[in-house]
């Protein structure tokens, strides 16, 4: 069938696929620019980790407080939001051999997101929003700062809502038949739940926006902290679906792994729409806002039939690659298809390492915390950043980070420039994440409290107790940091040679 924009497609001489040249244009825009705010993110934690080091303690309590409030806002917002739009394009137009709907409309989506992220990261840095990613009302930054929040929100939501369309027309202009790919589907969950997580924080930085101007005279803190938590933690569940979505593709260019049973598959995405933003309950598990069924109904009850949505991931994703490694004749023993696996791929090796780390230290802390007792023993030490460091920087980011390695030879057709450092790349990445997770899990154990300068820990009597422990879990965090940001300098390094310099691929 023709179609609008035919002479704009060129064929994946690796893939088959008809690849949208506009598309393909915004894909690698968007994905550069995820890296440059990932830069920016991990450079910030570097400083943060050696900060909360007593042995080093670098900043002064004012910048550790301004770069903690813009290491949240470019790791957990602007890096993560970019690379998924640069995902959705891939698996709405790439993967469905179609055209991208308008991508004039796709290139103002992508600069509000700039300007505002550009906008929101000045006013943090200019020292006019010390107010942490929480931002929680009475605390006030300057209107820019809410600005800057909205006008990347918009653009968001413009380039989520194209992929909707893009999505719909395939199907009109019959470029795709039939359900679905699961990474496409995978990717339609991540969407969706992105589309409710970017209105609901236009939603509360609207009347933040006014607030801040003065034009509205009283805010009330319990409406702010219920609206923000509508964004804060369902921004992480964007992140869940897409990483998910990411493991099945990694897995399948990789070892050409399938899932056992998709339809299975399917239905755990489907968990993830309609339960796994009740997560975010555990933010609110002492707010005095909300009754105590509510809590317990949407902490407990519904939370776990997402759980059971990465419940049945965690046992597909494996299965299908032990299946796969299987038919290649490696049946030797219970583990020779693991052992045999291609561990010196780097998008199997971030893949495999994202899953592994993100399911013990991540997922699983997750729900333990999550449960109303432990919670409230622990949601305000360094416990919980432990969690979603292990979520999001060992579980998103590692596998964005190994996608990006098949990304560029086959969306940018350039090959990677240093393919040695690539390879070991994930697993450094990977070691040093892990001690910074552990150090921060076992010094909320002891009672140390997040988000703070201070090292005096008068009101955790086990650090108290045993200073000589507090030195070593937060040595660990801090070696960590250093461990993890040398890796994700390689990943920058690789990434962005590989762009300017890397061999023209047909």
């Amino acid at each position: 069938m023709s179609t609008p924009g035919e002479a704009q497609f060129r064929t994946c001489s690796a893939t088959g696929l008809h690849v949208h040249l506009p598309a393909e244009r915004l894909i690698i825009t968007n994905a550069v620019a995820a890296v440059v705010f990932l830069l920016v993110g991990g450079l910030l934690a570097l400083l943060i980790a050696l900060t909360r080091w007593p042995a080093v303690q670098l900043l002064p309590a004012d910048l550790f407080y301004r770069f903690v409030t813009a290491h949240g806002m470019n790791m957990l917002v602007f890096w993560i939001v970019f690379f998924e739009v640069a995902g959705l394009y891939f698996g709405g137009a790439v993967l469905l051999n179609a055209r991208l709907v308008k991508p004039g409309l796709a290139w103002l989506a992508f600069y509000l997101m700039v300007a505002g992220a550009i906008l929101a990261n000045g006013v943090v840095f200019a020292g006019k929003a010390d107010v942490m990613f929480t931002a929680y009302v009475p605390m006030k930054a300057h209107p820019l700062f809410y600005l800057g929040i909205i006008v990347f929100a918009v653009g968001a939501i413009i380039a989520v809502s194209l992929f909707f369309a893009t999505v719909v027309v395939a199907k009109a202009e019959g470029r795709h038949r039939g359900s679905l790919p699961l990474v496409t589907f995978g990717l339609l969950t991540a969407a969706i739940i992105a589309l409710f997580t970017l209105l609901a924080g236009a939603i509360i930085f609207i009347p933040t926006f006014l607030w801040s101007l003065g034009w509205i005279k009283e805010f009330d803190p319990g409406v702010y902290r219920i609206l923000f938590w509508a964004f804060g933690h369902p921004a992480q569940q964007v992140n869940l679906a897409a990483m998910v979505a990411v493991w099945y593709a990694l897995t399948a260019l990789t070892t050409g792994a399938k899932p056992i049973n998709e339809k299975l598959s399917r239905i755990a995405f489907l968990l993830y729409i309609l339960f796994i933003n009740l997560g975010s309950m555990h933010h609110l598990l002492v707010d005095p806002a909300l009754t105590t069924p509510n809590r317990i109904v949407n902490a407990s009850y519904f939370m776990y039939l997402a759980v059971l949505g990465s419940m049945i991931h965690a046992f597909s994703i494996p299965a299908g690659v032990e299946v796969a490694q299987r038919a290649k004749g490696y049946t030797r023993g219970l583990f020779q298809w693991l052992r045999k696996a291609p561990w010196g791929e780097p998008g199997f090796s971030a893949a495999a390492l994202s899953f592994v780390i993100f399911g013990f230290l991540g997922g699983t802390s997750g729900v333990i915390i999550g449960t109303m007792q432990l919670n409230m023993a622990v949601h305000n030490t360094l416990r919980v950043p432990g969690h979603f460091h292990a979520t999001v920087v060992a579980g998103t980011t590692l596998a964005f980070m190994g996608l990006t390695y098949y990304v560029i030879p086959l969306v940018a057709r350039r090959e990677l420039v240093g393919r040695p450092w690539a390879r070991v790349q994930p697993y450094i990445f990977a070691l040093g994440i892990t001690l910074l997770v552990l150090g921060m899990n076992f010094s909320g154990i002891l009672g140390i409290p997040r988000r703070t300068w201070s090292i005096n820990y008068e009101g955790a009597p086990l650090a108290v107790r045993f200073p000589e422990a507090v030195s070593l879990t937060l040595g660990m965090v801090g070696i960590g940091g250093l461990i993890a940001v040398f890796g994700l300098l390689i990943f920058v390094g690789v990434a962005i040679l590989s762009l300017l310099f890397g061999k023209r691929r047909a």
